[in-house]
């Protein structure tokens, strides 16, 4: 009888863990929904500034980087961003729109002196945050590059969110700037 007083409470302990979960992320950005759980348990959701020459990236699937490797070169990067016909201040506008499209998506960091900025990204139904780090490279007259690094906090369970996101931003960048190939 024990036994099964035992499996009954372990179910309702689950089952009412499952709705709390439920609860939480039905709520999502509202005060006490799941973006407020990944904060408790987590910590903030911007993962802060990233030193892409000092760049080494974790063996890990929750990760996507777009990088020249001058900018990057201890890094694998996943794609190379192609070279703008855009000056890098009109890139850095061009990106703010593109993330500005981006559903949930807020800018969290503007570097107001360097060529970094920082966004915080969310997962559709589990809200779970991504830093969107974006550094803007001069590569000469009217001609600039970025680098884009995504990293997910949590790596939730649709672990390519991050390449799909990259490949997202890159598209749309690229739609907005007009391109020509890389040279080397």
């Amino acid at each position: 009888m024990t036994g099964h007083f035992a499996a009954r409470a372990l179910l309702a302990l689950v089952l009412g863990i499952l709705a709390a979960g439920g609860l939480a992320v039905a709520r999502g950005e509202e005060p006490g929904g799941i973006e407020d759980v990944w904060a408790v348990l987590l910590g903030p959701p911007d993962l802060g500034p990233v030193d892409l020459a000092a760049l080494r990236r974790a063996p890990s699937r929750s990760d996507a980087l777009a990088c020249a490797p001058d900018v990057c070169p201890l890094a694998r990067a996943d794609a190379v961003p192609p070279l703008y016909r855009v000056a890098g201040a009109r890139l850095r506008e061009i990106v703010r729109a593109v993330a500005e499209r981006q559903p949930r998506t807020a800018l969290v960091f503007s570097d107001r002196w360097g060529e970094q900025d920082r966004y915080v990204a969310r997962t559709a139904v589990l809200r779970c945050p991504d830093t969107v780090t974006v550094e803007i490279v001069g590569r000469g007259e009217g001609r600039s590059s970025l680098a884009l690094y995504i990293r997910s906090q949590v790596g939730c369970p649709v672990p390519a969110t991050s390449r799909t996101r990259l490949t997202r931003w890159l598209d749309g960048i690229a739609a907005a700037a007009g391109t020509e190939p890389n040279e080397g």
